[in-house]
């Protein structure tokens, strides 16, 4: 696993996830720990290495 650091779309806290290299590109939906909004995470790897990472509010 991965952690990668980022701030919030919502909050502007800076937040980390755990993030799996072993699949190169994913979207998924996961909460804010501190605010608790959902966050559209899509990271993007290569030879797991982290080389996209984006963070999205989900208008609601």
């Amino acid at each position: 696993m991965f952690e990668h650091y980022f701030q919030c779309p919502y909050c502007w806290e800076t937040i980390s996830m755990l993030l799996d290299p072993s699949v190169t590109k994913q979207t998924y939906v996961e909460d804010c720990e501190v605010c608790c909004n959902p966050i559209q995470v899509s990271p993007q790897f290569e030879e797991a290495e982290l080389v996209g990472f984006e963070a999205l509010n989900i208008e609601q």
